[in-house]
C-alpha cells in the first residue's frame, strides 16, 4: 500500500484537484482508493459529491479520539474510490492537538485498521506545514507535490523540503518526496521556463506529465465528480490519466 501527501503550502496550486483526479485514475485502473481529506475546507469532500452532513465521523475523530480509519471511510459512488471525509471541525484540530500525546503519529495509528484494504491512499493536505500535515507526513510513503506554473512556484517548497527532512529524521525514515507535478501549464515561455526551474531543483522527482490549465478542471468540482467522470475527453483528464499510469508503474 503506497501512501501519498498530496502537498504544498502555498494556497491555489491544484492540490485537491490533483488528490481527486489521480485517485479517481488510479480507481479506474482496478487499483482500490482511499482519499483522506484533511483540509477544514472539505473540498475533497465535496468535490466527490458527499454530503458532509449526511456521515456522523469524520477526519477530527481520527486525528482528536483516536477512531480507527475503518470506522469513518465512506463509499464515493464511484467503482474502487473511498473517502475519509473532513468537516470544518477540523479547523480546530491544530490546537487541540497540541496537549495531545503522539500527536504527530495519530493518523499513522489510525491506518492500521485499514492495512491490506487498499492499493493506494491519497492524503489532500492543508495550504500549511502544521500539525495536520505533519500527521500526513508521518503517515506518508511518497509525497506528491503540485507546483503551479507561474512565477513564483519555488517560492516555499525550500521550507517543505526542510519539514520533510525533519520527519524524515524524527518520525518516518523512509519518507520522501517522489513525485513534483506541474499544474495549470499553459503553451507560454514562462510555462517552459518555470519547468526547466524545477526541473533543476527536482531532476529525478518531477513527473513526466504536466498537468494543463483548463476550464473542465476548474467546473467538475462544483458538480461533485472527479474529471474523469465529468469529462473524460477533456485534456485535464487525459492529463490525470497518464499521471496515474506514471505513479502506478513507478
Amino acid at each position: 500500500m503506497r501512501i501519498f501527501a498530496v502537498a504544498n503550502q502555498k494556497g491555489g496550486v491544484g492540490k485537491t484537484t490533483t488528490t481527486i483526479s489521480v485517485g479517481a485514475a488510479l480507481a479506474e485502473l482496478g487499483r482500490r482508493v482511499l482519499i483522506i481529506d484533511l483540509d477544514p475546507q472539505g473540498n475533497a469532500t465535496t468535490g466527490l459529491g458527499v454530503d458532509a452532513r449526511r456521515f456522523e465521523h469524520s477526519m477530527y475523530d481520527v486525528l482528536l479520539n483516536d477512531m480507527p480509519m475503518a470506522d469513518v471511510v465512506e463509499a464515493t459512488g464511484f467503482a474502487n474510490l473511498f473517502l475519509a471525509p473532513a468537516t470544518l471541525d477540523l479547523a480546530g484540530v491544530e490546537q487541540e492537538l497540541s496537549a495531545v500525546i503522539s500527536r504527530e503519529t495519530r493518523l499513522k495509528r489510525s491506518l492500521e485498521s485499514v492495512d491490506g484494504e487498499f492499493d493506494y491512499i491519497m492524503i489532500d493536505c492543508p495550504p500549511s506545514l502544521g500539525l495536520i500535515t505533519i500527521n500526513a507526513f508521518s503517515a506518508a510513503t511518497d509525497i506528491l507535490v503540485p507546483v503551479q506554473s507561474e512565477f513564483y512556484a519555488l517560492e516555499g517548497l525550500s521550507q517543505l523540503t526542510k519539514i520533510v527532512e525533519l520527519v524524515k529524521k524524527n518520525l518516518n525514515p523512509s519518507l520522501r518526496i517522489s513525485k513534483v507535478v506541474l499544474t495549470m501549464a499553459t503553451a507560454t515561455a514562462l510555462s517552459s521556463d518555470v519547468a526547466k526551474e524545477v526541473k533543476k531543483a527536482f531532476p529525478n522527482e518531477l513527473c513526466k506529465t504536466t498537468i494543463p490549465r483548463t476550464v473542465r478542471l476548474a467546473e467538475a468540482p462544483s458538480f461533485g465528480q472527479p474529471i474523469s467522470q465529468f469529462d473524460p475527453a477533456s485534456k485535464g483528464a487525459k492529463a490525470y490519466k497518464a499521471l496515474a499510469e506514471e505513479i502506478d508503474n513507478g
